[in-house]
């Protein structure tokens, strides 16, 4: 087989341009999301159009007893994964702590965080079996800083910063790399799932500006995992242009 990339949140998105990018590149791909229409569509595109071979998981990163059976149960040549691209998160809300949703928190909380930790730890004992690898985590500008209302999501991101950075000292004796991609203002369905399909709302959030489109991130992250195997990318801040910090954005 080809190098093979896993890529969770793959459906849309970050996700789905990272899928169409590596399958570009000649990598297989393990492919999983918790839609399975848009999974088996899209996995079928990438198959036609690119000759690759791709291995759909439905799943949920939150629910570990199913994500790690569905993992665990993959024929021995697809757990072969080089790289792994830890892209499903999400955003619930905007609301200051006192009113915040604390059914929002969980699901950030159970996705952002120990959804990428239940992925990690199976997916990284392969790695550590064969000695290579490359893990991408998909953190965010609300990681570096915290903004208002931002609070619990600002957490989360925080706390893969800091899995970054154990993963990298943990995994370095096994010589597999670790990047940290952290992204501004992107315009994909991030808006729409933190205000829960207020479309209206959501595209207000890019009025006036030209945002970060989901191959832009593909891209970075293309060029972190191709380079020479003694170069690691540690960390990448992506912003737009008209974007300075979290908050502070110029609108034209």
């Amino acid at each position: 087989m080809s190098k093979i990339a896993l890529i969770t949140g793959a459906t849309s998105g970050i996700g789905a341009a990272c899928a169409h990018l590596f399958a570009a590149q000649g990598y297989d791909l393990v492919l999983l999301a918790r839609r399975e229409q848009l999974l088996e569509q899209a996995s079928k595109q990438l198959e036609d159009k690119y000759a690759v071979a791709v291995k759909r998981i439905v799943a949920d990163v939150r629910d570990q007893e199913d994500l790690s059976y569905k993992l665990e149960t993959l024929p021995a040549s697809w757990k072969k994964v080089y790289v792994l691209i830890n892209n499903a998160g999400l955003s619930q809300g905007l609301d200051p702590i006192d009113k915040g949703s604390i059914a929002d928190w969980d699901t950030m909380i159970d996705t952002n965080v120990k959804g990428l930790l239940y992925t990690t730890k199976i997916v990284s004992s392969w790695m550590v079996a064969q000695k290579k690898g490359h893990i991408i985590n998909i953190g965010s500008i609300a990681g570096q800083e915290v903004y208002p209302n931002g609070n619990v999501y600002c957490a989360t991101k925080h706390a893969v910063d800091a899995l970054n950075k154990g993963m990298r000292i943990d995994l370095l004796p096994h010589g597999i790399r670790v990047t940290a991609i952290n992204p501004g203002m992107v315009e994909t369905e991030f808006s729409k799932v933190r205000f829960k399909g207020d479309e209206g709302r959501a595209k207000k959030v890019y009025d006036g500006l030209d945002p970060l489109m989901a191959n832009d991130i593909a891209e970075a992250i293309w060029f972190a995992v191709s380079r020479p195997a003694h170069v690691n990318i540690n960390d990448m801040l992506i912003m737009p242009t008209a974007q300075a910090t979290g908050t502070i954005i110029n609108r034209k």
